[in-house]
């Protein structure tokens, strides 16, 4: 680029055109970038970065900090405050206009796509008390049926399979399983442990999708039964899903639909969180009954999880909540944070729509 130019500022301004656009005609972006476009960014870096033994992000940090030392040795090269005030103020610009280039190009327009849950002509809405605890006990049931087929004693599970193992299972899970929900995604996208252990946690995060790298991270310290379910929520948005409560829903349906128990059980624990959540808020007392019930086993278990999730503390848990919050609500996620909880209900609606109590 010449000492003049400015084309990053100009691409990441002409993104932003065409996502003013695309938030208009959601039928057009699907169909024109999420089903034609990127599709093959997933396989160019499936086939390419993919294979890398490490966290492909570790590339791009490198590529950052090169760019930032190029940028302070010219800084001071330029004579006079002029000088360096207009290059600062164009390569901040050009430097900004590429991350939101790249952003929106490599992932960022599938926020603009047909929801998934309207793709599948699901309809979800909150449960009320009854259909609730219905649907608690029917997910009570499960739960505790792949528990007995994976462990026969009521010992908290606190070891799984070695995490490249697991990983392989879940990713050939995502592939066998997708043609369930009826969606057209491609690619073997990897989830790789993000180190040092537990930095992840105390940034507030569990897994995170890195839309420049294409891969997505879990922290290493994540408790074993959280594993598989958050391994698939993170491929889930590696083929495109951009909502996190359409994430969790299809980590669900790959989870509980495999051959699998160990994922089967992720899968519906996971579920069984949210409504436990859900029921405590609704009818505390009645709650407090239902919980008697629960076996001793997956007692143990939820537990062991709840004891790992306090044992690593976040450094502002509001701040990265918030931050969060805003990022997906800026992106067209009017649910924000809160999208998450949206599990219990696009469970519901898909086991009416299946048929699926058992």
């Amino acid at each position: 680029m010449g000492k003049r130019d400015w084309s990053w500022a100009f691409l990441g301004i002409l993104a932003l055109v065409i996502r003013y656009f695309a938030i208009r005609y959601p039928e057009a972006t699907d169909e024109l970038y999420s089903r034609m476009f990127f599709p093959g960014i997933r396989n160019v870096i499936d086939l390419t970065l993919g294979h890398l033994p490490f966290p492909s992000v570790y590339l791009f940090i490198g590529m950052v900090l090169l760019v930032l030392v190029v940028f302070v040795r010219r800084f001071f090269q330029k004579k006079g405050w002029k000088s360096k005030s207009v290059y600062t103020v164009r390569a901040t610009s050009n430097g900004v206009g590429a991350l939101v280039f790249f952003f929106l190009i490599l992932w960022g327009f599938n926020y603009q796509r047909t929801p998934i849950f309207q793709q599948l002509s699901l309809k979800p809405k909150s449960l009320n008390l009854e259909q609730l605890e219905s649907e608690i006990q029917i997910t009570q049931r499960l739960v505790e049926q792949y528990r007995n087929r994976i462990k026969s004693d009521t010992l908290a599970i606190s070891e799984i399979l070695d995490y490249p193992e697991l990983e392989r299972l879940v990713r050939s899970n995502m592939s066998e399983n997708l043609e369930i929900l009826g969606l057209n995604f491609t690619g073997r996208p990897r989830t790789k442990q993000f180190p040092p252990p537990g930095f992840m946690r105390k940034m507030g995060i569990l897994g995170i999708y890195f839309p420049f790298t294409g891969e997505s991270y879990i922290d290493p310290t994540l408790h074993a039964l959280e594993q598989p379910f958050t391994i698939a929520h993170e491929m889930a948005h590696s083929y495109g899903v951009t909502d996190e409560g359409e994430a969790n829903f299809i980590a669900w349906v790959i989870c509980t639909n495999s051959e699998d128990p160990l994922l089967r059980y992720s899968g519906h624990l996971r579920l069984l969180q949210y409504q436990m959540r859900d029921y405590y808020r609704m009818a505390p007392e009645n709650y407090k009954t239902w919980i008697r019930t629960l076996s001793r086993g997956v007692r143990n278990d939820l537990n062991s999880i709840r004891e790992a999730s306090e044992a690593i503390k976040p450094f502002s848990l509001e701040i990265s909540r918030k931050s969060n919050d805003i990022f997906l609500k800026t992106q067209g996620v009017k649910a924000g944070v809160n999208s998450y909880q949206q599990l219990p209900m696009l469970a519901y609606a898909w086991r009416k729509r299946m048929n699926l109590e058992d």
